[in-house]
């Protein structure tokens, strides 16, 4: 039984990981997003695919996967292949080591930990890294979703008792666990619970709960836009005419 539901699984795995028809990716600046990233960094992506859109909708934010940066000299220390600089947990293979050419096309965003040692940084990359080969854990973006959107409605303060949000199974994950995993290794917030009465105490968020945009939303992450290092907006040469829907692919009336 358990032969038939992986085999099942891998084939619900690669319909889901295939581009959604119609879709419509926003202008990216790639270049500019590569050459600004650290060790450490978590880089957002905006997927195309079909199991992309299942986490935008249950999520409501456009951020659907997420990626830890290690950079070529971790990535040399723990010998990748050249230009696999990064860790994510892929739907189909698992928990891999891929290059920046995965997520070429799509819009991007850099999220980067402050104030974390050259030591703390190494050791939550050696956390990521010993866990390739995991497989991806659908039963959890199951759970996640019962989470999100409980039917019956339940109060938020028991839908963690009540539901078994991960697997049970150790060499499971999606992106997001695996990362919040990482961080919560070297004992770095993302988005830690406040704890009543005790100001400046925290107790730790459970990681299967974490999706992509939490690392958006968390005052711990610096957002960083490569396009603004050097921005002048004086320098910029608009062009006369209609104004032009690049995602729509349409054009408006000027105003």
């Amino acid at each position: 039984m358990t032969a038939w539901l992986d085999i099942g699984g891998q084939a619900l795995g690669g319909w889901l990981s295939c581009p959604r028809p119609g879709h419509r990716s926003t202008p990216a600046y790639d270049e500019d997003v590569r050459g600004c990233l650290r060790p450490g960094d978590v880089l957002l992506v905006e997927g195309s695919s079909r199991i992309s859109t299942v986490i935008q909708y249950l999520t409501q934010s456009s951020w659907s996967h997420a990626a830890l940066f290690v950079g070529e000299v971790q990535g040399r220390r723990l010998g990748a292949h050249p230009g696999q600089w990064f860790i994510e947990a892929d739907l189909v293979e698992g928990v891999r080591m891929t290059g920046f050419e995965a997520y070429r096309g799509h819009a991007l965003r850099i999220c980067r930990p402050v104030g974390l040692t050259t030591a703390e940084i190494e050791r939550l990359i050696d956390y990521a890294h010993a866990r390739l080969g995991h497989r991806y854990d659908l039963h959890n973006l199951l759970d996640l979703a019962r989470y999100l959107l409980p039917l019956p409605p339940v109060p938020a303060r028991w839908r963690r008792s009540l539901l078994g949000v991960c697997s049970g199974d150790p060499t499971r994950a999606i992106c997001s666990t695996l990362i919040a995993e990482a961080f919560q290794s070297v004992r770095y917030p993302i988005l830690p619970i406040p704890v009543s009465g005790r100001p400046g105490r925290f107790r730790r968020r459970h990681a299967s709960l974490f999706t992509p945009r939490d690392f958006d939303l968390s005052p711990f992450f610096r957002i960083v836009k490569p396009q603004l290092r050097d921005f002048r907006h004086r320098a910029l040469r608009w062009e006369e005419g209609p104004a032009l829907d690049a995602a729509a692919g349409v054009t408006a009336p000027a105003r």
